[in-house]
C-alpha cells in the first residue's frame, strides 16, 4: 500500500515539477540570452579577410552555420579595431557585415543569435525536465529500497519471535 501510494506522489510529483523545472531553466537561459543581447551594440565591420567555407560546421559557442573571420570596425572613439567574430560562411574580404561588440567596445567572438537563443532554450528545457523526472524516479526507488528493508527487518523480527516461541513448546 505505501509503494502504491509513493508511486502515485512521484508521479504527481513528475508531472508537476518536472515541466516546471524546464520551463524555469529554459526562462533563464532565454533571459541571459536577451541580456546579452541588449548589453551588446551591433556595428558595421569588414572581413579583412575570407571567410572560411566550410558550411555545416557548429562552432563551440553555438552559432550554428557560422565561422571565423577577422574584421575591421570603427569604435565609438574613433579608433579603428580588428577581431575575430563569427560570420556567414563564404564571405570575401571587404565585404560588410554586422559585428557585436559589448558596452566597453570589445568585440563578441560568438554573440547569441535569435535562432540560437531559442535551441539553447529549447534544449536546457529538455535537459533539466529530464533531470527533474530522473531525480524524482531515484527518490522514488530510493523509498521502495527503504520500505522493503523496514519490511525485511520487521520479518525478521517476527521470526525471530515465532523461532523463540517454538523454542519454548518443545520438551
Amino acid at each position: 500500500m505505501a509503494e502504491s501510494w509513493l508511486l502515485l506522489i512521484t508521479g504527481v510529483l513528475i508531472a508537476v515539477l518536472a515541466p516546471a523545472g524546464g520551463v524555469v531553466a529554459a526562462g533563464v537561459v532565454s533571459r541571459a540570452a536577451e541580456q546579452q543581447s541588449h548589453a551588446s551594440v551591433p556595428v558595421s565591420a569588414v572581413l579583412t579577410e575570407d571567410a572560411p567555407t566550410v558550411i555545416g560546421v557548429d562552432s563551440p559557442g553555438g552559432t550554428t552555420g557560422r565561422v571565423h573571420a577577422t574584421v575591421r570596425w570603427t569604435a565609438r572613439d574613433g579608433t579603428v579595431r580588428t577581431g575575430v567574430t563569427a560570420v556567414q560562411p563564404g564571405l570575401r574580404a571587404g565585404d560588410r557585415t554586422t559585428a557585436r561588440v559589448d558596452r566597453h567596445g570589445a568585440l563578441l567572438t560568438d554573440p547569441v543569435t535569435p535562432e540560437d537563443a531559442v535551441v539553447q532554450s529549447v534544449a536546457v528545457g529538455i535537459v533539466a525536465a529530464s533531470t527533474t523526472g530522473l531525480l524524482l524516479i531515484g527518490a522514488d526507488k530510493a523509498g521502495v529500497v527503504l520500505l522493503n528493508h523496514r519490511r525485511y527487518t520487521q520479518w525478521e523480527k517476527e521470526w525471530a519471535e515465532t523461532d523463540a516461541q517454538g523454542r519454548h513448546r518443545q520438551p
